[in-house]
């Protein structure tokens, strides 16, 4: 009965915010509670709750301060370097900028922290999706995907819980693991290219010049309107290639923008767009990301905060300290050196207070569910009866029956259920058939790309909050692609012999 609830719980909390029926922090909260009274054991699910929240208060709280910590790196412009190399890269094709979101998500995520990844990846990103008007969920998906492949480094976590669980060499694990994974690395980078090329289709390709000198025409004209006081009508054209361009099929498109200055009762006058101009001007954060003048930028302290930045990431990886204490030193002192004036550390702040309150927010949702999950035995029962459902004449193939089980089951539960209450079971198991218990430790490693877009990833929250994407969407885009990632990771295991 535990095994059919808990799957039950699972699809329903799946379905409903895959319909958009429920937000995910309601489904997170209300959908377990129901099913916990359902099992029967509603009296303790204050016990289960609390339990849940303890264990994820020290990620929720690593969350915020990194949140606050990487946001006021951008703030001083940080990044800018590496978004400016990008948008040289990309320039304004849409293919080039999905390949390229892979490729930065790839790079950044050898720190191993999926939250500081998808921080930079989406600050770098999201202003050239936003313009361009690609879709959010190519990005969000492609960013998870290629998060989840290097999330496989022995300090990012999967390897180290199955080393641990299995009392093996992190080592051993990983490094024979490495050309299965290169070659999931690829399968990322050719998705994107196909997704690249679909974006490319669908909205054709425009120079970066062109779209950055149309803005700056809209502005000069803005300008003018407010000197002049009259009304001013202008023609911009932006040049793109093949029929998805806003032109037609000639791959030319026109739209007149209008200005008008607005008077009011002061007697001052402010420029306001017509309505004409398209809502979405007012969603356009390109600026606030790459304005070279911005007034937060620190160049004079470039070289303390990329220094800042490295010690922090190296304390990471050597583990000096607990890495919510680690952000929440780092962020205190970036404030205090950056922006020494407390009128200024409280603008900080409160700039970055909706992500740090919805991404927050979400964790401890999700500790709602995991405590009741955990709490009721769902997990235990549900892994019981998958390990058990497995014919005797598999046993000889444990490895590739573990490679296989860890799509839905990293899916479906965290990575410490996984690799500390499964994984034991499975390597059990095989080794009754003569299979090496690292045969089964690479194998368990090949789910992790689906893993990172699982509901109960509190670093899938950073990501679709900062892109401003529903998780619903995201999730709906993103299974298939990942699922085939980990596919392509589970047969390259196999065909090189490492599973």
């Amino acid at each position: 009965m535990l095994t059919i609830l808990g799957f039950t719980m699972i699809a329903t909390f799946l379905v409903l915010i895959m319909m958009k029926k429920m937000s995910p922090i309601a489904a997170l909260v209300l959908i377990p509670a129901l099913f916990c009274v359902f099992v029967g054991k509603g009296a303790h699910l204050g016990d289960y709750v609390i339990e849940g929240v303890g264990t994820l208060a020290p990620t929720a709280a690593m969350l915020m301060f990194a949140i606050v910590y990487f946001g006021v790196m951008i703030d001083v412009g940080l990044f800018d370097p590496v978004v400016r190399g990008i948008l040289k890269f990309c320039k304004a094709d849409p293919m080039r900028i999905v390949v390229g979101t892979a490729l930065l998500a790839a790079i950044v995520s050898l720190d191993g922290d999926g939250s500081t990844t998808f921080m930079i990846t989406v600050s770098a990103m999201y202003p050239l999706y936003k313009r361009l008007k690609m879709s959010l969920v190519v990005m969000t998906g492609v960013a998870a995907t290629a998060n989840g492949v290097m999330n496989t480094l022995p300090w990012g976590g999967p390897t180290a819980r199955a080393a641990t669980a299995l009392k093996l060499d992190a080592g051993d694990i990983f490094v024979p693991m490495i050309p299965a994974l290169a070659v999931g690395l690829v399968a990322v980078i050719a998705l994107s290219y196909v997704l690249g090329l679909r974006e490319r289709k669908r909205l054709g390709v425009l120079s970066l010049a062109d779209v950055l000198e149309t803005e700056t025409e809209k502005e000069r004209e803005k300008e003018t309107a407010d000197g002049t006081g009259t009304e001013i009508e202008t023609e911009t054209v932006l040049v793109g290639a093949g029929a998805g361009a806003s032109g037609g099929s000639g791959g030319v498109g026109g739209g007149k923008v209008r200005f008008a200055k607005n008077t009011g009762a002061s007697g001052s006058g402010t420029d306001a767009p017509s309505e004409s101009e398209g809502e979405g001007e007012e969603d356009d954060v390109r600026l606030q990301g790459l304005d070279p003048n911005r007034a937060t930028l620190r160049p004079k302290l470039y070289w303390f905060n990329a220094l800042l930045t490295a010690v922090l990431l190296t304390a990471m990886i050597m583990e000096l300290l607990p890495i919510p204490v680690l952000f929440l030193l780092a962020a205190a002192l970036a404030l205090t050196v950056n922006f020494p004036n407390i009128p200024d550390q409280r603008e900080r702040l409160a700039a970055h207070a909706d992500n740090v309150l919805n991404v927050s927010g979400m964790v401890f949702a999700a500790a709602v569910f995991t405590g009741v999950l955990q709490g009721t035995g769902m997990v235990d029962s549900m892994a019981k009866w998958l390990v058990d459902g497995i014919p005797d004449g598999m046993g000889p193939h444990m490895a590739v029956v573990t490679g296989a089980l860890s799509l839905p089951l990293t899916y479906f539960m965290s990575n410490d259920g996984f690799y500390f209450g499964v994984l034991p079971v499975l390597a059990e198991a095989g080794a009754a058939h003569g299979v090496s218990p690292l045969e089964i430790a690479r194998a368990s490693l090949v789910g992790q790309p689906l893993h990172m877009s699982s509901p109960l990833v509190p670093a899938v929250y950073v990501l679709v909050g900062m892109a401003k994407v529903d998780f619903g969407d995201h999730t709906k885009f993103v299974v298939k692609w990942a699922a085939l990632t980990s596919l392509v990771v589970l047969g390259s295991g196999i065909l090189f012999g490492i599973i």
